[in-house]
């Protein structure tokens, strides 16, 4: 089953690559006998769906989750393998969603009148504060 991430990128199913193994937490002796924990990994380096920004952008935004060029994402939440894959495709949806996010550029701007008055005022204060601690001038 393709990956597919708004508004614009697609992954196929053949870059995805999936382990199962058993899970912990709920589900008794049902726990011992199913691979229900879903790991999902998709090689981010390697990956043709990606243009050249993209994957530099991913590269260096993920940089401390990827291992070998590739992000490993896990769940084991649900006693269902079927769920555990359905939320672990959201988990890596989301990560690359957020990974290709255009950074947002911050814009200087001015202080207010207020606080440069309050600024001012507490310059003053402060600078008062301190001439009361000066020895009083020899006459």
């Amino acid at each position: 089953m393709d990956l597919d991430i708004p508004p614009s990128l697609t992954i196929p199913a053949a870059e995805l690559s999936w382990r199962f193994s058993r899970s912990s937490g709920p589900g008794g002796q049902h726990v011992n006998t199913t691979d229900s924990r879903a790991e999902l990994t998709w090689n981010v380096a390697g990956s043709t769906t990606l243009t050249d920004e993209q994957r530099q952008l991913l590269l260096k935004r993920l940089g401390r989750k990827l291992i070998g060029g590739s992000i490993t994402v896990t769940a084991s939440e649900e006693r269902s393998q079927l769920r555990n894959r359905e939320i672990a495709m959201a988990k890596l949806a989301e990560i690359i969603r957020v990974g290709l996010v255009p950074e947002s550029i911050r814009r200087a701007s001015k202080p207010t009148r207020g606080s440069a008055r309050r600024h001012r005022a507490a310059k003053e204060i402060r600078s008062a504060t301190k001439q009361q601690r000066r020895r009083p001038a020899a006459e």
